[in-house]
């Protein structure tokens, strides 16, 4: 078994932008000789998710949309009350649904459905740069 880490910078505009992220990974995995094993894919910082959709225009708004529902911009949040920078609720929302996700691989390919994509969820109010960890763990 061989482990590989590896990394790469999204920008992102924040506010729950869904941004699709499955070609740097494949691109990563690509690149490597490990043929069957997981890959994880973590997001560094406490305001932005990994996870899958299908990435087209109505699922793009439609989780901004339904975050918003869930843990809505405007209330009180008491972290602003700590930090006084706005984004409690994004912080809430990147809680809600993780930081990572867990891929398996087999003959060299993530094994993706047809139209399952990795995206990253930045949740922060303010367009970031964020990194991006690809742990690769697998065999030839």
């Amino acid at each position: 078994m061989e482990i590989l880490t590896e990394q790469f910078t999204v920008s992102s505009r924040g506010n729950s932008e869904v941004v699709d992220i499955t070609e740097h990974v494949a691109v990563i995995l690509a690149q490597r000789k490990l043929r069957e094993g997981i890959a994880t894919v973590f997001v560094s910082g406490s305001t932005a998710s990994i996870t899958t959709t299908e990435f087209e225009p109505g699922l793009r708004r439609d989780i901004p949309e339904a975050l918003q529902r869930i843990a809505p911009q405007g209330p009180r949040y008491h972290h602003d009350d700590t930090w006084h920078d706005g984004n409690g609720h994004s912080h809430v929302r990147a809680a809600f649904m993780g930081p990572s996700l867990t891929i398996p691989f087999s003959q060299g390919e993530l094994l993706l459905g047809t139209w399952q994509q990795i995206v990253l969820v930045d949740h922060d109010n303010r367009p970031r740069d964020r990194t991006i960890f690809v742990q690769l763990i697998g065999k030839e």
